[in-house]
């Protein structure tokens, strides 16, 4: 087995990222079932581990893609404002998702100011570079987790390359900063219609469009009346619209009600983060972000828990999933469903839980019983 797939505990794990943090490494999750699979099967996935926990729970995803034998290649890339100098470009970050078009990232910290004042974040930069248009977070009950509500199963999507996401801001004269929003009929007709063929595709009845159209008339108007539109063409889908401080109310006091949501930029992110709160937090969910010839798998909430890393406490969970919904992408659905299927099983016996969702288990724990539940 290759020494990066072992077990180690955090502090050395901390000193394997940073020696390796400099440069491109490419490691194959190919164990001993997979190597039976010829290199022209193999599909390369680009990997961003990001920032905070981002590092180890990539090196968990390794793990258990090296045991139900993933034939995946990973070609791994740091991006970090954190560390800007040991930061692979820009230009070679964007060629590579380009390349495999498939790709995993963990959460990029964004600071308040940018290296050199910039106004937009890498995050920012790499959805415009690959036109990552729609940001989908899949919000569900996991049994064997103490929640105030259950039978949650909900879609959020959102718009995340314009609106208050822009980057457009200037201080006219001193102490008055005017930030402008960007609505365009083209991305709001795309987003939605987005929102309605994955409606069709998962059998999904109901389009929740969120708003605030009753205030901000033209931007947001726009965006409504473009997911009427869209909504003629589904006559089997019915489109809902919904005031985002609304949305916000009837989330927490009954979600059941939602099927799909599509929303613009800024609400899409408060929406998306809210619902993640009401299934177990950030280390539960995982997202993912489609352009029209590339999609990218990270973590449903955005939030690199700094203060976590190296400490061997973070929930795995979330990360772990998002490289079940990778090999599902990649038609791999019968090691998708063995992966889903372990870490529901480690939930539900609730033995091994991280502290986040109630237990006293280490990330390492609860690998170590994922890893069992597949026979490893």
């Amino acid at each position: 087995m290759s020494i990066l797939f072992r077990r180690f505990p955090s502090n050395i794990v901390g000193t394997i990222l940073r020696q390796n943090t400099n440069q491109i490494r490419k490691v194959s999750a190919a164990t001993t079932t997979a190597d039976k699979i010829t290199e022209s099967h193999k599909y390369h996935v680009t990997v961003v581990p990001g920032d905070g926990v981002g590092p180890e729970l990539m090196l968990c995803v390794r793990e258990v893609f090296n045991a139900v034998g993933a034939p995946i290649e990973f070609d791994e890339l740091l991006a970090s404002e954190l560390m800007p100098g040991r930061s692979s470009s820009l230009a070679d970050i964007v060629a590579s998702f380009k390349r495999n078009r498939v790709g995993m990232k963990g959460i990029l910290t964004t600071p308040a100011i940018s290296e050199g004042g910039d106004l937009m974040s890498l995050n920012m930069k790499i959805r415009r570079a690959l036109d990552l248009y729609a940001n989908v977070v899949r919000i569900k009950t996991v049994p064997g987790l103490k929640l105030r509500h259950q039978n949650i199963d909900f879609i959020v999507i959102r718009e995340q390359t314009e609106g208050e996401y822009s980057a457009l801001e200037h201080e006219s004269v001193h102490g008055v900063v005017e930030s402008l929003k960007i609505t365009t009929y083209e991305n709001s007709r795309r987003i939605a219609k987005f929102a309605f063929d994955f409606a069709t595709k998962f059998n999904r009845k109901k389009v929740t469009a969120v708003h605030k159209a009753n205030i901000m008339k033209l931007g947001d108007g726009l965006f409504l009346e473009s997911c009427r539109e869209v909504a003629a063409l589904y006559p089997n889908i019915k489109l809902e619209t919904m005031i985002v401080d609304n949305t916000c109310m009837q989330l927490v006091s009954k979600p059941q009600q939602f099927d799909v949501l599509v929303a613009p930029n800024l609400y899409g992110n408060i929406v998306s983060n809210l619902a993640v709160g009401l299934v177990g937090g950030a280390g539960m969910v995982p997202g993912e972000s489609y352009s029209t010839d590339v999609a990218i798998f990270e973590p449903g909430a955005r939030h690199p828990f700094l203060t976590g890393a190296g400490r061997n406490i973070a929930n795995p969970t979330a990360m772990l999933l998002c490289g079940v919904n990778l090999l599902q992408y990649l038609h791999l659905d019968a090691m998708a469903q063995k992966i889903e299927n372990a870490i529901a099983t480690v939930i539900k016996q609730q033995r091994t839980k991280t502290r986040d969702i109630g237990g006293y288990a280490t990330q390492q724990d609860f690998l170590r019983s994922v890893l069992q539940q597949l026979g490893y």
